[in-house]
């Protein structure tokens, strides 16, 4: 019996180590595959010798497939071990440069450098990028700090600062895409060289890597409550913000180097802890070599399908990270994840006396910003307000785009307010479930795939995306009894997967992409008066039927043994309302983007404002949500003139700074 144990414990031990040489070894031979389809096998020796100067096969191989290879295998160690320290000093599973807002952070500082402070750029990318990402990951831990760094609420705080620093990007594109093109291909993440420079900027890493390996005892201590790490002799805050410095250090020059390569930091350890490597030691030595063989693997693969032609490694590991992120957090135990919220309520709450005060002041806020977005606006020469005689003329250009924002808004927020209700989850909405994602994935299989429709069938097909979205994400949910931490995690997830496929397909050039971005960011230039009218049409039949789903709604939060007990179909009713919900954010999708966050903030805000019952929330959360949307556009059309910003990217901004505003006072 003994030796069998011992046997089956050396055999558990071997497992991570299985994995990391299958997976090397695969990378390995795909590499010599791509070799000997660039060079014939008689011409090998020239390609590191002075003859093969002249031969451009050798020269390609020697400049550039060998170094590309190089680049994947250090890159991808490093993010790995990068994964495996944010993991340990955090305690969260789920931790790696992306979801902590790093990969963000780099992006929209490099970007921001490059149109106001070129001269930052003089000794190179790599401390703009550095800056950047320290920067955001210390707003990160400053707003989840003072509540212990509890693996929800960092992920959460990564979240909604990395979607105000992309919509903050997508502006910058946006507005200056001349002097931004370049670093599409970089921000989507390619490992493409033509040197060995990039190797050489790598190295430093490998000095890190033995910094982090003498770190190994006091994080290991770490394991240990703050107590007991104490006792030891571990100067905890100084542990943690060390090997943090570190992870962030390693993470920023993979980035500088070869652009955001997202999920490899969160893949590489998850396997190796899957595998068995159970103690520190282990997954660091592991780790990293299995994120280094999946990244190399990854991208030798596409080399051999593609033959030849480059789509960025970064999108690709994305797109193949999804399905394990989603994975993990299904693996995950309740209590890895706190259900501690940093978005809830603060406790000193603003309380209306009156609904007869509270509505009529929401109205009359609608229409002064519906005044406001008719009358003002700006001009070559600067900011004008419209007389009588001028608003005719500008109708027809304003009134239609206005009210498909105003009716984007009002949809998002009565979804989001059912399908808060409906799992009892106060952070639920389209946006952060990845209900909008679905939606906008679902867009760009029917640009690509289908001839042209018109923007009502777009929004059915919009629908039924939104609608196949929400069922996976309960169905998820079900199985954890809708832990918040698991649904929304999921929502990033599906996120990253659209947002993958975005960079995919911005790269291929296809002119179709255009009219897809201009949905994907919410804008609503090109509403015309039949498509504002089919909006205002759906947001109007979504008010109408609203009273139809109060009992419900008042009913199914309180569980399903009352509910069957008073007669109330459990299945039919959710089923209709997700219906409901789905159309609803189908529709709004295509009007104001998939992350507008009116479907997160309207509802919350109506909540905090004192209107409790199911018919007070939705009605105040519809007013807000327009009157977000009509501020959107305005704002979207005046700030950046002559250029127009879409409202969805603008609401975003909103959305996003007023939620880190609220954990911070949290």
């Amino acid at each position: 019996m003994a030796f069998a144990a011992t046997f089956r414990e050396e055999t558990r031990r071997s497992f991570p180590f299985l994995i990391a040489l299958a997976v090397l070894a695969a990378a390995l031979c795909l590499l010599l595959v791509n070799v000997r389809t660039s060079l014939p096998q008689a011409s090998y020796g020239r390609i590191f010798s002075s003859s093969g100067e002249d031969d451009l096969a050798a020269i390609a191989v020697r400049y550039g497939l060998l170094p590309r290879f190089t680049l994947s295998l250090l890159a991808g160690a490093a993010l790995g071990l990068s994964g495996v320290l944010f993991q340990q000093v955090l305690r969260n599973p789920l931790a790696e440069p992306g979801t902590l807002g790093i990969f963000a952070g780099a992006k929209c500082a490099l970007a921001s450098a490059t149109l106001w402070l070129p001269g930052l750029l003089v000794f190179g990318q790599e401390p703009v990028i550095l800056a950047g990402g320290l920067a955001v990951l210390g707003l990160v831990l400053l707003l989840t700090g003072r509540m212990g760094f509890s693996p929800l609420t960092m992920i959460l705080g990564g979240l909604i600062v990395s979607l105000c620093l992309e919509a903050a990007s997508s502006m910058l594109f946006l507005v200056h895409f001349e002097e931004l093109s370049d670093l599409l291909t970089w921000q989507a993440g390619s490992l493409v060289q033509n040197n060995w420079d990039g190797i050489a900027k790598l190295l430093p890493s490998l000095v890190i890597a033995v910094l982090a390996a003498l770190l190994r005892r006091p994080m290991t201590l770490l394991d240990l409550d703050e107590a007991g790490a104490r006792s030891a002799g571990v100067s905890v805050t100084a542990t943690r913000l060390t090997v943090i410095g570190v992870a962030a250090v390693l993470s920023a020059l993979v980035v500088a180097v070869t652009g955001v390569i997202g999920f490899v930091g969160l893949a590489g350890p998850a396997v190796a802890r899957l595998a068995g490597a159970r103690r520190l030691s282990e997954r660091l030595i592991y780790g990293p070599l299995i994120a280094a063989g999946m990244l190399a693997l990854t991208d030798q693969l596409l080399l051999v399908l593609l033959g030849g032609m480059d789509v960025p490694a970064g999108a690709v590991t994305a797109l193949l990270g999804t399905p394990l992120l989603i994975w993990l957090i299904r693996k995950v135990r309740p209590g890895e994840l706190q259900q501690t919220n940093p978005l809830e309520t603060p406790q000193r709450q603003l309380r209306v006396r009156s609904r007869h005060v509270w509505f009529p002041t929401a109205f009359a806020a609608l229409a002064a910003a519906l005044l406001l977005a008719l009358l003002v606006g700006r001009e070559p020469a600067g900011w004008h307000v419209a007389s009588i005689g001028e608003l005719q003329q500008l109708m027809p250009w304003r009134l239609p785009r206005i009210a498909a924002a105003a009716a984007g808004g009002l949809m998002l927020a009565v979804a989001g307010t059912f399908m808060q209700r409906l799992t009892g989850n106060g952070l639920a909405s389209p946006e952060l479930l990845g209900i909008s994602s679905g939606a906008a994935l679902i867009l760009m299989v029917a640009v690509f795939f289908l001839p042209p429709f018109e923007r009502d069938a777009m929004m059915l097909i919009s629908a039924a995306g939104a609608f196949a979205v929400l069922n996976f994400t309960l169905w998820l949910g079900r199985r954890s009894s809708y832990r918040p931490e698991q649904m929304l995690l999921t929502g990033v997830a599906l996120g990253a997967l659209a947002g993958s496929l975005s960079s995919i397909l911005v790269l291929l050039g296809d002119i179709r992409i255009l009219r897809l971005l201009g949905w994907l960011a919410g804008s609503t230039y090109s509403v015309t008066a039949r498509d504002a009218w089919v909006a205002i049409m759906l947001a109007a039949l979504s008010l109408a039927v609203i009273p139809f789903f109060v009992r419900w709604l008042r009913i199914l939060p309180l569980g399903g043994g009352l509910a069957v007990s008073i007669g109330l179909p459990i299945g039919a009713s959710r089923l209709t309302m997700m219906l409901f919900a789905a159309v609803l954010t189908g529709a709004a999708t295509l009007l104001v983007g998939p992350l507008s966050f009116a479907g997160l903030a309207a509802p919350h805000l109506a909540r905090v404002s004192g209107l409790r019952t199911p018919l007070a929330q939705i009605c105040g959360a519809a007013l807000l949500g327009a009157l977000i949307m009509i501020l959107a556009d305005w704002a979207g059309r005046t700030i950046a003139f002559p250029w127009q910003i879409p409202a969805g990217i603008v609401a975003t901004l909103l959305g996003g700074a007023y939620f880190i505003l609220l954990a911070m006072k949290r």
